[in-house]
């Protein structure tokens, strides 16, 4: 049912959205103390839900950079996000109205398209918008808490809340990757690919939004050539 497919939703954007708040506290402290107001902070993390594309956006703003540096930098940065819907397209149910897609695509995140791809056969779009439902609330209402609360805490507090996105990746791929082979590869296979743009001289020159799709590419085609997914009967979800 409808109404299942969204409970299951929430659950599974509980964590997330724990992690979305910690870190998007870290952006509304850092927007506020550059010289945004609040309600400036606020509305970007309500409208845009990208961590590395707000933190880059707000560092052109804040030097004062122009529309097309800003729109270029979210183009490269945000380019993953086209991969995650072109994959989330053909998992969700077919039936339905094209709308849902397109709600679908605005609340594709890494963490929310990460518990949707894992998910058992089709998925309905209800399941992720009870995800999106306490995941964005979590982004922004942690943006809003930045921004006010931030000038208070002490700088130990603020610096361990700005790693607490990496334990929420971790939480992620663990769990898949112990039971299965070929997540586990994966896993593998893109820590080693992303290491050698971050240590080889020529490759660190790559920016970020770059090394992200060449690495999603090059890994998930090896997996998908190497491991392939056996046919079977498709389960469809409400």
């Amino acid at each position: 049912m409808k109404y299942e497919s969204y409970k299951r939703g929430v659950v599974a954007g509980i964590p997330i959205a724990l992690g979305y708040f910690a870190v998007s506290f870290t952006f509304g402290m850092a927007a506020v103390t550059g010289g945004l107001s609040i309600g400036q902070a606020v509305l970007i993390s309500l409208t845009n839900l990208t961590s590395a594309g707000q933190f880059a956006g707000l560092n052109i703003i804040l030097a004062g950079g122009s529309y097309w540096e800003i729109a270029m930098t979210q183009l490269i940065i945000n380019l993953r996000y086209c991969l995650m819907s072109f994959s989330l397209s053909q998992k969700l149910v077919k039936e339905g109205s094209p709308i849902h897609r397109f709600v679908v695509a605005f609340g594709v995140t890494d963490e929310i398209f990460g518990v949707s791809a894992s998910q058992e056969g089709r998925v309905s779009p209800y399941y992720n918008y009870g995800a999106m439902s306490v995941a964005i609330p979590g982004w922004t209402i942690g943006t809003l808490a930045g921004a006010v609360l931030g000038n208070i805490l002490p700088d130990f507090v603020t610096s361990a809340l700005g790693v607490a996105i990496y334990g929420m990746f971790l939480a992620i791929i663990i769990p898949p990757a112990k039971t299965n082979k070929a997540v586990l590869k994966v896993v593998i296979g893109a820590m080693l690919v992303s290491s050698l743009f971050a240590i080889v001289p020529v490759l660190n020159k790559v920016s970020g939004g770059f090394v992200i799709i060449i690495t999603t590419l090059l890994v998930a085609g090896l997996a998908a050539y190497f491991c392939p997914i056996e046919e079977k009967e498709e389960k469809h979800a409400e």
